[in-house]
C-alpha cells in the first residue's frame, strides 16, 4: 500500500520553527519528485516547495523562500520541511505530495501530484 505520513505540526509562536517530517511506505520516494503544499481555510492549496527528479534541485514560493528548507533521506525514506521566522499567515495545513514526473516550472500545481498524505496542522500565534 503506497502510503505518505506527515508529523511534526503543532502550535508555534511568530518567529519560532518547525521541521515537518514526510514517511513513505510502499513505494521509494527517491524515484518521484517530492513537494509541500499548505492549505488555508478558504483558500486554494498552495505549492511551497519541491525537490526535482532530475537533478535534485529544490524550488520554493516565494512567500517561504530562505525561510523554509526542503530536503530528503533517502535512507529513511523520508522527506523534510524546516521551517524558520515563521509567520501568522503561514498558519496551514501542510500536505506531503509524491509525483512520477517531474514538471519543471508547474511544481506547484497540486493537480500533477500522484500521492498525498493526510496532512499537519501548523498554527502559528502568540
Amino acid at each position: 500500500q503506497l502510503q505518505l505520513v506527515e508529523s511534526g505540526g503543532g502550535l508555534v509562536e511568530p518567529g519560532g520553527s518547525l521541521r515537518l517530517s514526510c514517511a513513505a511506505s510502499g513505494f521509494t520516494l527517491n524515484y518521484y519528485a517530492i513537494g509541500w503544499f499548505r492549505q488555508a481555510p478558504g483558500k486554494e492549496r498552495e505549492g511551497v516547495s519541491c525537490i526535482s527528479t532530475s537533478d535534485g534541485s529544490t524550488y520554493y514560493s516565494d512567500s517561504v523562500k530562505g525561510r523554509f528548507t526542503i530536503s530528503r533521506d533517502n535512507a529513511k525514506n523520508t522527506m523534510y520541511l524546516q521551517m524558520n521566522s515563521l509567520k501568522p499567515e503561514d498558519t496551514a495545513v501542510y500536505y506531503c505530495a509524491a509525483a512520477m514526473g517531474w514538471y519543471g516550472s508547474n511544481w506547484y500545481k497540486a493537480r500533477l501530484y500522484d500521492y498525498w498524505g493526510q496532512g499537519t496542522q501548523v498554527t502559528v500565534s502568540s
